[in-house]
């Protein structure tokens, strides 16, 4: 957990180090954050100025962590630790991508991982977005379910590998048949039109967004859809890898469904801009 606050603090060089005013004052080996360390002279110094004697020797004397005690599973917490650890990789190393900026955070971020002895390809569904992507030609998506079921999604002519995966997703924890079309075309035609015909958009494809949409007015007559879109609360904690940096509009709906998104740090296209 402490390497994973390193991970989460990249950008501001967060460090755990050696309390050094713990150990010379109680011979006691504690670990404390660098800032803590660098500022706590100057804390202790206002502090003999105003009460005459300082009460603390340390910062570690000033902590009122007690995380560690709130830990009943310890190997839980270990494997949730290395896959935010991962996560915030992907994270900056996708921000790196979109500005330019932020490259020392990701080597540090590198750094960290080989701590923790952990790695990109430490959840399952990384490999599988980019074998997908590698068979079809066009980005993927996968995901590992509560149960450890891995949900692979492709680009059709109709969904983006965001909505495939969620649909599919949405069918493994409803129970429904993968085979089953639940979304009625009812639902997609008006969509799809909509999109391209009247708003002149060149991508036919349905975001997330939309295809919750459909979903959700084909639940009004097709009892599977509505049990799929029962189902949603499922997703929550999961972590979703695409093998391309996914738009904006994709990326607010897993936030609101609590998944965690992992991309690729590329484009879909290559080109000036991107949204």
């Amino acid at each position: 957990m402490n390497i994973a606050y390193e991970a989460a603090t990249a950008d501001l060089d967060d460090r755990n180090i050696i309390d050094p005013f713990h150990l010379a004052a109680y011979d006691k080996v504690t670990v404390n954050y660098n800032r803590d360390v660098e500022s706590f002279p100057v804390l202790k110094a206002m502090l003999d100025g105003i009460m005459g004697e300082s009460p603390y020797q340390s910062p570690t004397d000033m902590g009122v962590n007690m995380v560690g005690f709130c830990i009943t599973d310890d190997e839980v917490c270990r494997e949730a630790g290395k896959r935010e650890i991962v996560r915030r990789y992907f994270n900056q190393a996708e921000f790196v991508r979109r500005t330019g900026n932020g490259k020392e955070a990701l080597a540090k971020l590198e750094i960290i991982m080989s701590k923790a002895g952990v790695d990109v390809d430490l959840s399952p569904a990384r490999a599988a977005a980019l074998e997908k992507e590698e068979r079809t030609g066009r980005p993927a998506a996968a995901m590992e379910l509560p149960d450890g079921t891995l949900i692979v999604g492709k680009t059709s002519e109709i969904m983006g590998a965001a909505s495939t995966l969620l649909l599919k997703s949405l069918k493994h924890l409803a129970g429904v048949d993968q085979e089953k079309y639940i979304v009625g075309d009812e639902a997609l035609q008006p969509i799809n039109r909509l999109k391209t015909e009247l708003m002149h958009s060149r991508n036919p494809r349905l975001h997330s967004d939309e295809m919750l949409i459909a979903l959700s007015i084909s639940s009004a007559t097709n009892p599977l859809a509505k049990q799929a879109i029962d189902a949603a609360e499922g997703l929550r904690g999961c972590d979703a890898y695409f093998s391309v940096i996914i738009s904006e509009a994709d990326r607010r709906v897993m936030r609101a469904l609590g998944i965690n998104v992992c991309c690729e740090p590329k484009y879909e296209r290559e080109g000036f801009y991107h949204k």
